[in-house]
């Protein structure tokens, strides 16, 4: 299968040869940064296993966590067994946490998980697994964590995963330095997170956890911190850069001598390093690259571009850029056009115009236009004004919705949809989907049948938003139900050739010359970055067979409702009248079983439609604070070729 998916490269810091000194001066815990999990995760697995294989006394003693941050980890760990690299007869494994109460044997449990991630797929002796048990009764725990306690400490190595909130394990905001393995009380917010483990059922989900405390862990005699994806971001910046507070248990950590903190680059993107890397050393200055940079600056100064000075570049350490490409006055310039020709209200391209400033070429008109989204609501959420245009201004524009986002409806939607079929004269099967309902196991898939009903509901929605802006629902909307998603919970499948082989088949059928996708890195469950990389698979394996059409396709990726392009990486700004932000809002309307509550929102409560229109305002603003037209809102799109 393809690479993972990374941003193009589009300059930035120098670091091949800087000193280790200089390329962390910002960092109290040094930050690895890799363009995304995997060869981060191989890293850390060079790192675990020659310390496996050299350690001499005993016992190695590894402290892991579980969730999703690990799992890339562990599955390479688990190959390098398989190939004879390294054995774990020699090797204890303790766990961080465990959920209480819970059984053992219980799916969501971090006992099972651990196993099935790792300990089951290598060779490790079951008495030298240590995971708290959640079963024993509210007498015994005091006594268990001492001893448990006891067993955590002094590990050779503890390798731990971090939350949105710079939780580690679940030391939550407010645990200090001093706290020791103990049963926590999960907050309302905690639990809502963990959710996601038990079908969306908050009453059944533990109110409680026990956990290795922050001091247990500064015990380690060496600590491994990993963090992945856009949503990391916000903690990789506090716990690397931030002030040792309680209020951020991970960056307590700074205080250990012997840690390292392994991200990928969108984890990293509010690091100094990424943010303003010519604070940090030398860098290479590519057009888009300049553009952040002159865009920072106005930030930092708060002035329009074409009223910067030098005196501003030099007083903010650019004046290497003045070296390498200038004066400033003809920076200022330069980028002000480059940013004004990225805006356009022609995202097709303009009939009958110039194009060589637009972003967009006039020719083909019309053009077929394929719009991927990942669940049936982002396309809407994500670029629906944009969408709504392409379709007015006469383009072939279709709509792929890869996955059914099944699991998204809440079981209460289903029933008032079934009753609603009673009311209106067809048969009562209210307290027959009712029982489908009650049937329900915490952890396992749900059922088939309710499933289909479920992806019914969404799939009524997507086509009564599109047809609320003209789209032909029956020719022009597209189903694609890709297998991967198809698990009946929150765990995926693995992405297959099957996947690929639905889209590159609709690919082929309509050879469209605009494809738009997801570009965000910061979908809480992944479902964006596995269906976006799916979708470039295909492209890259029918480029491969030869396919004409792909010579002069064009991929756009649009940003979700969690995180928006930064304006030095944007290549299509597409403005919105006011009429259109409500024609946008209306479209995401539709998608009723979405609204006011939202099953998987992260830690951003607002309902999407909510979130987009502020993102696109935001945007707006940015155009217009430096110097740009003023307009309602815009959306931003990056080409990736």
């Amino acid at each position: 299968m393809a690479k993972h998916f990374t941003l193009p490269y589009e300059g930035g810091l120098i670091d091949k040869n800087l000193p280790a000194g200089i390329l962390h001066t910002y960092e109290k815990i040094w930050t690895h940064v890799y363009p995304e999990s995997r060869p981060a995760s191989y890293a850390i697995a060079d790192f675990i296993v020659n310390a496996i294989n050299t350690h001499e006394g005993g016992l190695y003693r590894l402290g892991l966590s579980t969730g999703s941050t690990p799992t890339s980890l562990y599955n390479e760990l688990a190959r390098r067994y398989r190939d004879g690299k390294v054995s774990f007869k020699n090797v204890e494994v303790v766990s961080i946490d465990e959920y209480y109460p819970i059984a053992k044997e219980a799916a969501q449990s971090r006992n099972h998980r651990l196993h099935e991630a790792l300990l089951d797929k290598v060779d490790i002796r079951k008495e030298n697994i240590h995971i708290p048990d959640g079963t024993l009764s509210e007498e015994e725990t005091g006594p268990y964590c001492i001893q448990f306690d006891a067993k955590a400490r002094n590990l050779d190595l503890l390798v731990m995963g971090v939350g949105e909130q710079g939780q580690v394990g679940f030391n939550e905001a407010g645990s200090n330095e001093k706290t020791r393995t103990r049963v926590v009380r999960l907050s309302y917010a905690s639990r809502k997170r963990q959710a996601g483990n038990f079908n969306n059922d908050i009453s059944a989900t533990p109110d409680k956890a026990i956990t290795l405390g922050v001091g247990t862990m500064l015990s380690a005699k060496r600590i491994i911190l990993m963090a992945w994806g856009e949503d990391k971001a916000n903690a990789v910046k506090a716990i690397s850069e931030g002030p040792a507070t309680a209020d951020c248990p991970a960056s307590l950590l700074q205080r250990h001598d012997h840690i390292s903190f392994y991200v990928d680059e969108a984890a990293a993107s509010l690091l100094t390093s990424s943010v303003a890397p010519w604070l940090v050393g030398p860098c290479d200055w590519t057009p888009k690259f300049i553009r952040k940079a002159v865009v920072w600056l106005c930030e930092v100064t708060g002035k329009p571009i074409l009223k910067l000075t030098e005196n501003d570049y030099l007083n903010n350490n650019l004046g290497e850029l003045l070296e390498k490409v200038g004066s400033f006055d003809k920076i200022n310039i330069d980028v002000f056009n480059d940013l004004q020709h990225t805006i356009t209200g022609w995202p097709g391209g303009k009939p009958n115009a110039d194009d060589s400033t637009r972003p967009v070429s006039a020719t083909p008109f019309p053009k077929t236009v394929l719009i991927f989204s990942p669940h049936p609501d982002d396309d809407v959420i994500s670029m629906g004004g944009t969408f709504i245009r392409l379709v007015s201004q006469g383009h072939d524009v279709h709509v792929a919705y890869e996955t059914s986002g099944n699991v998204a409806v809440h079981d209460d939607v289903v029933l008032q949809h079934m009753d609603a079929a009673f009311q209106l004269g067809f048969a009562d099967e209210f307290d027959k989907v009712k029982k489908l309902v009650e049937s329900k196991v915490p952890g396992e898939p749900e059922p088939r049948a309710l499933l289909e009903m479920k992806g019914a509901i969404r799939r009524s929605e997507a086509r009564g938003a599109v047809r609320s802006f003209g789209l032909n629902d029956n020719t022009n909307a597209h189903f694609l139900n890709l297998p991967f998603y198809e698990s009946g919970g929150i765990k995926k499948n693995p992405r297959s050739q099957a996947d690929v082989d639905i889209i590159k088949k609709l690919m082929n059928d309509l050879k469209p010359d605009m494809i738009f996708m997801a570009g965000d890195l910061a979908d809480p469950h992944g479902t964006h970055r596995v269906c976006t990389e799916a979708a470039l698979e295909a492209l890259e394996q029918l480029k491969e067979e030869k396919a004409e059409w792909t010579a002069k396709t064009h991929v756009w990726l649009y940003r979700g409702a969690w995180m928006e392009w930064e304006l030095g990486r944007v290549d299509m700004a597409v403005p919105l009248s006011p009429d259109e932000v409500v024609k946008k809002r209306h479209a995401i309307f539709r998608h009723l079983s979405q609204k006011d509550i939202v099953p998987f929102p992260g830690e951003d409560p607002r309902e999407f439609w909510q979130r987009a229109e502020e993102r696109t305002q935001n945007t707006a603003h940015l155009y217009d604070s430096l110097g740009m037209a003023e307009y309602q809102a815009i959306e931003v799109f990056l080409k990736l070729y």
